[in-house]
C-alpha cells in the first residue's frame, strides 16, 4: 500500500482553542481504523509525519495533531536545542492534552473513511505520555506508548481509566526515565487489572526509536516497531474482523 493521501486539517478543541493536525492515509476510497500519532516535544516535524505515513501504508488513517497549538502553532523544534521546547512543554496539562486528544479523536470518528469506534493511538517521548492520557479518556482499542516520561506519579490514578490494552516500550539506559518510574507505571496499571505489555531494550536509550536522533538504535526501533504492527493488528484490525464476523 504505497499510495498515500496527505493532508492538512484544522481542529477545534473543547476550550476554544484551535488546533492544525497532520493527516496520512491510504489512498482510495476503503475505510480503515483510526490512528492517533502524538509528536515528541519537537513537534509534528519530518519525523513524525514519516510516522504517520508508515502507519497509513499498513492501512490505518493516522492523524498527528500539533500539541503546541496553545502557544507556538507550527512549531517545528530541533533536536539538539532542547530548552527551546521547554516553555511550551511547560504550558501543557493533562486536561488540555485530554482535550486535544479528543478534538482528534472526534476528526477520525467524523471521517466517512474511519471505520467508527475503532482508533487507538501511539505516541513518543512527550507523545508517549499523551497516548497514557488518551487511553484513559477516549473509548480506543489500543494504545502505545514509546518511553513515556512524566506518567509517574503524576498520571499514576489515571491506570484505572485506561479504556484499551497498552503496550509499553523502554530503554534500559534512559536517564531521563529512572527505572523506579518505570516500575511504578507498570505496577500502577497491573494493579487497576489492565491488559498491557511492557518492553525494555536494554541497550537502548531515550527516543531509540526517531531515525533524526543521534540516540537512534536500529535494532531496538524495528523490534519495537514489528511488536507495534502486531499489537494494533490483534486489537484494532482484530475488532473489525470480530465485528464483521
Amino acid at each position: 500500500m504505497e499510495t498515500l493521501k496527505t493532508e492538512n486539517v484544522s481542529l477545534k478543541v473543547a476550550d476554544g482553542t484551535v488546533m492544525n493536525a497532520y493527516v496520512a492515509a491510504p489512498g482510495g476510497a476503503e475505510k480503515y481504523p483510526g490512528l492517533l500519532v502524538f509528536q515528541e516535544a519537537f513537534g509534528v516535524n519530518a519525523h513524525i509525519r514519516d510516522v504517520a505515513g508508515r502507519f497509513a501504508k499498513l492501512g490505518y488513517i493516522a492523524i498527528a495533531p500539533e500539541l503546541f497549538h496553545r502557544t507556538a502553532p507550527g512549531f517545528e523544534g530541533s533536536y539538539t536545542d532542547f530548552p527551546a521546547v521547554m516553555p511550551h512543554m511547560q504550558a501543557l496539562t493533562p486536561e488540555g492534552l485530554g482535550a486535544d486528544a479528543q478534538a482528534a479523536f472526534n476528526w477520525l470518528q467524523n471521517s466517512p473513511r474511519v471505520i467508527p469506534n475503532c482508533t487507538s493511538s501511539v505516541g513518543f517521548c512527550m507523545g508517549g505520555r499523551v497516548s497514557f492520557i488518551a487511553n484513559s479518556v477516549l473509548p480506543l482499542k489500543a494504545a502505545i506508548s514509546f518511553y513515556g516520561g512524566g506518567i509517574a506519579p503524576a498520571l499514576l490514578s489515571r491506570a484505572s481509566q485506561l479504556h484499551a490494552p497498552m503496550l509499553f516500550f523502554w530503554g534500559g539506559l534512559d536517564t531521563h526515565i529512572p527505572p523506579e518510574q518505570v516500575k511504578s507505571v507498570i505496577d500502577a496499571v497491573r494493579e487497576a487489572k489492565k491488559v498491557y505489555v511492557n518492553v525494555e531494550f536494554s541497550d537502548a536509550n531515550h527516543a531509540f526509536f526517531c531515525d533524526a536522533r543521534a540516540s537512534y538504535n536500529e535494532s531496538a526501533a524495528k523490534q519495537a516497531w514489528d511488536l507495534s504492527k502486531r499489537f494494533l493488528e490483534i486489537y484494532a484490525k482484530g475488532a473489525v474482523a470480530t465485528a464483521g464476523d
